[in-house]
């Protein structure tokens, strides 16, 4: 009896959920029903008038900021103009295009234009190399010319336009889609940086501009010009190549570091996108949008560098090369070119740092106009190369104090050594050089210590110092000092410059490659195979300057995460490590003695305070005490490279100050550069200025 109940109560279970499931079929099916038939041509219509898409909410970048807090590099949020593939035909969206561009250009609004074909007169914009490829990606017939290969596109992008100008905006853009692609969810920037007035009239009038889309993005700015550009560097927009290596990470349309800081720390620097659902119809308008995920900055860089001193230092290194170049200083010279770099001697951080001629980041942002790009390619004086780190020079008898450390160390000489220039140096017949000073005025110095060789500046007694203790002695504190191997700055594109060796001649001297003692002499004078880069002969002056100690150099002080916390020195460093790689100075380490270290040191303070010193006539009436050394380095094409190295205080050193001027001639004419430095480091152009207003009259004063 149970168990019949029970079988009677699971059927009428059964039943029960079969009936409901039968009146939910019912329901379903008259809801199908209701969407298919009776509102179905009204449900397709809505869903084909509607399209819900992505979009990019793009993070501010970081800042790059000085070391007292100055912004040098930010971003400013401004509008940006997109476009995304809509269902309009050919005509129609030439006509956009064409509506586009002259509300563009009414407003002098930028846009790119990389189609490199221009008009009145016709002719191509690029290399005959570039164009022949061009060519042959098009399928232009290898002789076309400008006009025809002209004509060709506009018969590809089916533009029934007649005026040439109308046909040549609506060709830059058609070619800009072709060559970067868009859709219906991706969109394809025309313009950044437009002005609220452009924005109205593209609102005002949608309908005239299929697919357009106004987004607000961060614009980079240079908030300080060219200051410290070969420092700072510049962020451009992605290229194909780099998209294709972040595409995970990056949209076509972002921009990335390509040089100098922004280059080297764009992990850092980029922040995190966010996103935002864009509501639009199929004719490209807009209807709603709103924010699905926020974007996160990117984190500050705080560099080394102070910006009023990187000002001071731009400013007097221009002023020196144009005087020297002037004939300012004697006869004019053929000079375009130098660097400069100012260190913290205890810590190596760069305070500064100069290359001659600069450019302007801000070119760059975006993309690069063919105009400026042209400007800054076939400049003979190559304004984008830092010569501070990337080029070496011979650094002449700037060097010559590693030759006297390394003899004094050694034992062939001491500090009370006296070494008597005759002039001409004869101990080898196949190699007999002259001091300088034997060639000006046809007599030697006579007996000098080690000091006083410094102090004039004397070949001869370095040549015998050299010819006593042998090359690889000399190599073995030139090592030391950090010369022929990289500083580590966080920059890329650091050259290892050279160190003369038996290595060194091996490599680049194959058909000459046996070590004779003329190749010692002249290394000992910072000549043969020494070439040298400015970030290391700050180094190099420092280390002089500290007692010998080794410093690591860098540009950096810290990195600020959009949290306010700070990322520690180890994962900078490790950062670093594996973005640029580590070329450790393996050289062992010295304790040099500090007796040896003053008697080289006096020899520089002699530089400039003695009246016989070889730039004393550029500090005499300096306010603070300078060690110094002038170098004038023989180059190829008989060009003559100026150097001038100093430190100051001489009593207790805090900076140095390298600067080297290509074909300058005579490193005594690059010792202003210096000067001018030190008066803006220690204060002393804020007490110029009240001397001189403290002698104005009260009355003309005020």
């Amino acid at each position: 009896m149970a168990k019949a109940k029970k079988k009677i109560n699971i059927k009428m279970r059964f039943n029960i959920l079969t009936f409901f499931t039968y009146i939910i079929g019912i329901v379903l099916i008259a809801k199908l029903f209701n969407l298919q038939i009776v509102h179905g041509a009204e449900y397709r219509e809505e869903s084909n008038t509607r399209l819900t898409r992505e979009s990019i909410l793009e993070a501010e970048r970081g800042e790059i900021l000085d070391r007292t807090g100055i912004q040098l590099v930010t971003s400013d949020m401004k509008f940006s103009l997109e476009m995304y593939k809509t269902k309009v035909d050919t005509q129609t969206l030439n006509n956009s295009i064409l509506n586009m561009v002259n509300v563009l250009e009414k407003y002098n609004i930028s846009y790119s234009d990389a189609f490199p074909i221009s008009t009145n007169p016709f002719e191509y914009k690029i290399s005959d190399e570039e164009l022949q490829k061009w060519k042959q990606n098009n399928k232009i017939d290898e002789n076309a010319t400008a006009e025809q290969a002209f004509y060709k596109f506009k018969d590809k992008y089916e533009i029934q336009n007649t005026d040439i100008n109308e046909i040549a905006k609506i060709i830059a853009i058609r070619y800009q889609i072709t060559k970067e692609g868009y859709s219906s969810t991706k969109a394809l920037t025309i313009s950044n940086n437009i002005p609220r007035e452009a924005v109205s009239e593209f609102s005002e009038s949608s309908e005239k501009f299929a697919g357009i889309n106004i987004s607000v993005k961060p614009i980079r700015s240079y908030t300080s010009g060219n200051l410290a550009s070969h420092i700072l560097g510049y962020a451009s927009r992605i290229d194909a190549d780099e998209y294709e290596q972040r595409k995970e990470t990056y949209s076509p349309n972002d921009i990335i570091g390509k040089t100098g800081i922004e280059y080297v720390f764009e992990e850092y620097l980029k922040g995190r996108n966010g996103t935002k659902q864009i509501d639009m119809a199929v004719d490209g308008t807009t209807t709603a949008e709103y924010i699905a995920e926020e974007a996160i900055s990117g984190s500050d860089i705080v560099l080394t560098i102070d910006a009023n001193l990187q000002r001071i230092t731009e400013n007097a290194l221009a002023a020196n090369i144009q005087k020297i170049a002037s004939g300012g200083f004697g006869t004019p010279s053929d000079t375009k070119a130098g660097a400069c770099v100012v260190m913290n001697v205890n810590t190596g951080e760069v305070l500064a740092m100069a290359s001659y001629p600069d450019y302007t980041p801000s070119d760059f942002v975006g993309t690069i106009s063919n105009e400026n790009w042209a400007k800054y390619r076939d400049n003979e004086a190559k304004p984008l190369v830092n010569r501070a780190i990337q080029n070496s020079y011979s650094p002449g008898s700037t060097f010559k104090m590693v030759t006297a450390i390394a003899g004094l160390e050694s034992g062939v000489i001491n500090t009370s050594t006296l070494i008597n220039d005759v002039g001409q140096y004869k101990k080898y017949k196949d190699y007999q050089p002259k001091c300088w000073y034997y060639t000006d005025y046809h007599v030697g110095h006579g007996y000098l210590n080690v000091s006083g060789a410094i102090e004039k500046s004397c070949n001869y007694f370095f040549y015998e110092t050299s010819d006593r203790m042998g090359i690889d002695t000399l190599v073995k504190f030139a090592k030391y000092f950090g010369l022929g191997t990289k500083t580590g700055i966080e920059l890329r594109g650091e050259t290892s410059g050279q160190l003369s060796s038996k290595e060194t001649k091996q490599k680049l001297h194959p058909k000459e490659p046996t070590w004779g003692p003329g190749d010692t002499l002249q290394s000992a004078i910072g000549q043969f195979d020494n070439e040298f880069s400015p970030v290391q002969m700050a180094r190099y002056i420092s280390m002089l300057a500290n007692g010998g100690k080794k410093i690591d150099v860098s540009i950096v002080k810290t990195i600020r995460n959009s949290d306010g916390s700070e990322v520690s020195k180890e994962e900078i460093n490790k950062f670093i490590s594996q973005k640029l790689g580590v070329e450790d100075n393996n050289s062992d380490n010295i304790n040099i003695s500090q007796g040896n270290l003053d008697s080289v040191l006096q020899g520089m303070q002699s530089v400039t305070g003695d009246s016989g010193g070889t730039a004393y006539v550029r500090f005499k009436d300096f306010n603070i005490s300078v060690g110094g050394k002038t170098g004038s380095a023989e180059a190829p094409g008989n060009k003559v490279h100026a150097w001038f190295v100093g430190f100051a205080p001489f009593e207790n050193p805090e900076i140095a100050v390298v600067v080297v001027v290509e074909n300058g001639r005579h490193g005594n004419y690059t010792a202003e550069v210096v000067r001018d430095i030190m008066q803006e480091y220690f204060g002393m152009n804020v007490q110029n200025i009240e001397e001189d207003m403290s002698a104005i009259p009260y009355t003309e004063i005020f």
